[in-house]
């Protein structure tokens, strides 16, 4: 696999349970030879996390600094409705949205249910990625999921994070292993992440790197190596 030059999961103090800022996170970036970093702060329903007036400002934010692209959203929750935790007010204000199951404001609804509301949050347009869908505490339909982020636009995510707490992610690697197959099957592009939480992991993704690689899987639906392709699939300019 070709170096890994874009990580756009990484959080900070802001989301309430993250260590660094955004200058701290983007020198870590520079030291990991990261070209594009995403700033995705959790979104209402997470204890601590911002107001989403935060959302509001953030055109204030130099595009670039010391070299690094940089791009900011949010990591939106899905609920067990299907809908999103954040108000589309706020959405219009991102440069993208990730979204993604979190125990806190999501109560486990079987596999069929889970895999529907998380397509159905697919659809809103500014939504181009699936976050750590890995974990059978909250199971999914693989296929099914495929198959929405291929109608959607959506890439889906290895999350390296994920690997450091298999204790946590019930069943993780099994689960990325036929989460790869069928984006393969439906060419389903995904993105590797750190979901970093303190500056000391951005850009560290090493594992999750050597994981797909074992796979054997199709690197041209690999986004994270090529910054430009990625923002073009995000429909950042």
């Amino acid at each position: 696999m070709e170096k890994i030059l874009a990580d756009i999961h990484t959080h900070t103090i802001v989301s309430g349970h993250a260590y660094g800022t955004i200058r701290e996170n983007t020198r870590a970036a520079v030291e990991q030879g990261i070209k594009l970093l995403g700033f995705a702060e959790h979104a209402p329903g997470i204890p601590g996390t911002c107001h989403p007036f935060y959302y509001h400002n953030l055109h204030n934010i130099p595009k670039e600094i010391d070299g690094v692209r940089l791009i900011f959203g949010s990591e939106i929750n899905v609920l067990n409705d299907g809908s999103l935790s954040l108000e589309q007010f706020w959405i219009d204000k991102l440069d993208f949205a990730i979204i993604g199951i979190h125990g806190e404001c999501y109560q486990d609804a079987g596999k069929e249910e889970n895999t529907k509301n998380v397509i159905s949050c697919m659809k809103n347009p500014k939504v181009k990625a699936v976050s750590h869908p890995d974990d059978d505490h909250t199971p999914l339909d693989y296929e099914k999921l495929a198959q929405g982020a291929k109608e959607y636009g959506v890439a889906l995510e290895v999350n390296n994070s994920s690997f450091l707490k298999t204790d946590k992610r019930l069943n993780c690697i099994e689960n990325y292993r036929t989460m790869l197959k069928y984006c393969e099957k439906y060419r389903v592009p995904i993105v590797i992440n750190s979901d970093a939480h303190d500056p000391s992991a951005v850009g560290k993704l090493d594992i999750a790197k050597n994981f797909i690689e074992s796979t054997g899987f199709d690197e041209s639906l690999i986004l994270s190596t090529n910054p430009e392709k990625l923002l073009k699939f995000l429909e950042i300019v």
